[in-house]
């Protein structure tokens, strides 16, 4: 799998296809036998939520839901395109490279 958190990803199936957001966490979607990530502002459900207190409103919240990582393709922050990675040593340690650019993705 080339995605972790924090990266920049953009959606390349399904209802969502073409939105981009960054990753917000990644697990692992035992039912599926897959990993799956919540992007930030991608793939919102509403849900209908009770006070809890003078700090946490109530309302209706949108909240991010899973996407499966083969729906997700990774975005290089150097060029901006959409990245096939490569892995490689560098400095003693593996890093994900952008095959176009050259560029480490990994800091």
């Amino acid at each position: 799998m080339q995605l972790r958190k924090g990266d920049v990803v953009e959606v390349i199936s399904g209802e969502e296809k073409g939105r981009r957001g960054k990753v917000l966490r990644i697990e692992w979607h035992e039912k599926s036998k897959s990993y799956r990530a919540i992007v930030e502002g991608v793939n919102l459900a509403k849900k209908h939520q009770r006070t809890r207190g003078p700090d946490k409103p109530g309302g209706i919240v949108d909240l991010p839901n899973p996407i499966d990582v083969s729906n997700l393709v990774l975005i290089c922050p150097k060029c901006g395109k959409k990245a096939k990675v490569r892995r490689e040593e560098h400095e003693g340690r593996r890093v994900r490279v952008c095959r176009e650019c050259e560029e480490i993705i990994d800091v």
